[in-house]
């Protein structure tokens, strides 16, 4: 039998160690992955114009930041780890909470780290050739890396996910830099595209996916240092950083190149690069993407691993036990981290996260949506402490992020009523585990 000592040390609260620094590059380097490098071609396509572009990623960004604002104060009310899942359970039912864990924990959150990591072997074969085994090899070892950084200490896995933020902004500084004040390029006056595109609103819905990904940092509430107040002001902080860094990375590429080639091209940002800085720009862009990548994977790994650790201090999962345990020395959710590494590497070699993701976004956004609207709940429940953090323009602005919520569930279901009913079914799987770990 296991002695009270052992079970106290199990069950001890992780430490602490998230500073504002590294809680606020886990929002940005989140964010931050490939889409911008990759997106502005398809937005402007699009929206038709390059100043119709620029107000979709303003637009995207505002949704955005209506959402992050209404459940900062959720975060700021319910500091706990595990995030939107706490924050469901909490607002509108523990059912409710266990399936978004329950998909989150076996499907989303391990399926995006394997696609990240993916992501990072893919875009280092451009400078070391590659084929398609000897990629996921070298997936599967990145992701043993930064899997092996964030057991051994959170300290290492938010030393790693700072280093990544700022070393991705360099190339980007660079493209903004540089290419806001050039004088050879073609300018606007070059951009001659007039009002084409399948429209606006999908411009926007574009912009939408590059945003996503600020709400992991609430994952880890319960180690970063008076969460109450440094949750609300990196996430906002985060976001309004990351709305301010498209827009000018858009700007600049407008500058730099002409409509048909930004249209045309897969990468506008690395053909931007190699317009401003020559052939070495596609390696410099190139070499911008792995590092973003990079963070995006540290921060998604750590976060994901916290969902199944708070699962685990509830008792809503299988092995709860295992789950909930925190490293004696390490002072981290280890198990949970490795069990999260050892699914991503499961999807890394069946090729299943692509369309795992997919299949999970309906889903993902019902949740999220009724969390942004959970602020309405929360005020009703609760009346908050004085000097507590509230959402500003209340409730304009809870609104906008629902109205954005709800026009992606519209977007999803119009385009992919299939994958959309999967999603669900796959959801409601979790039902039977969640009773029977009830009556257990």
């Amino acid at each position: 039998m296991k002695s009270i000592e052992q079970g106290q040390q199990e069950h001890r609260p992780i430490r602490k160690t998230v500073n504002f620094v590294e809680a606020l590059a886990i929002v940005v380097g989140v964010i931050i992955g490939s889409g911008i490098f990759l997106k502005p071609g398809i937005v402007l396509n699009h929206a038709g114009s390059p100043w119709m572009s620029l107000l979709a990623w303003v637009t995207g960004g505002i949704i955005t930041l209506a959402s992050a604002l209404s459940v900062a104060e959720i975060a700021s009310a319910i500091p706990k780890s595990g995030g939107l899942y706490t924050y469901l359970g909490e607002l509108y039912g523990n059912t409710v909470g266990f399936l978004l864990g329950w998909v989150q924990t076996v499907i989303s959150y391990p399926a995006s780290v394997a696609a990240l990591a993916i992501a990072f072997a893919s875009y280092s074969g451009y400078f070391i050739p590659m084929d398609g085994f000897e990629q996921k090899l070298l997936a599967v070892a990145i992701l043993a890396f930064i899997l092996a950084m964030n057991v051994v200490s959170t300290k290492y896995g938010g030393v790693i996910q700072t280093l990544a933020t700022v070393g991705k902004l360099i190339p980007i500084v660079g493209i903004i830099g540089f290419g806001l004040f050039t004088g050879s390029a073609p300018g606007f006056s070059g951009i001659h595209g007039a009002a084409t595109g399948a429209g606006f609103g999908v411009a926007v819905l574009g912009t939408l996916w590059a945003y996503d990904g600020w709400i992991g940092v609430t994952n880890m509430a319960g180690e970063i240092k008076n969460p109450a107040k440094t949750l609300p002001k990196v996430i906002s902080i985060g976001v309004i950083f990351v709305i301010c860094v498209y827009v000018l990375v858009n700007l600049a590429i407008f500058q730099i190149l002409p409509y048909d080639a930004i249209v045309s091209s897969k990468a506008p940002g690395a053909d931007a690069a190699e317009a401003l800085f020559g052939g070495g720009g596609g390696m410099f862009i190139t070499a911008g993407i792995i590092v973003s990548v990079l963070g995006a994977l540290n921060g998604y790994l750590m976060t994901a691993a916290r969902v199944p650790q708070a699962m685990g201090e509830k008792g809503e999962i299988p092995f709860s036990a295992l789950f909930r345990k925190i490293h004696p020395k390490f002072q981290t959710p280890a198990n949970a981290l490795i069990f999260q590494g050892t699914l991503a590497v499961i999807y890394i070699f069946s090729g299943t996260f692509d369309t795992l993701t997919d299949l999970l976004i309906f889903v993902l956004w019902i949740f999220f949506t009724m969390g942004v609207f959970g602020v309405f709940l929360l005020r009703r429940n609760a009346t908050s402490p004085k000097g507590q953090y509230r959402v500003p323009l209340f409730p304009l602005t809870p609104l906008v992020g629902i109205v954005g919520g709800v026009y992606i569930l519209g977007s999803t279901i119009i385009s992919s009523p299939l994958q959309s009913l999967i999603g669900i079914g796959i959801t409601l799987i979790g039902l039977p585990i969640y009773y029977y770990m009830q009556r257990k």
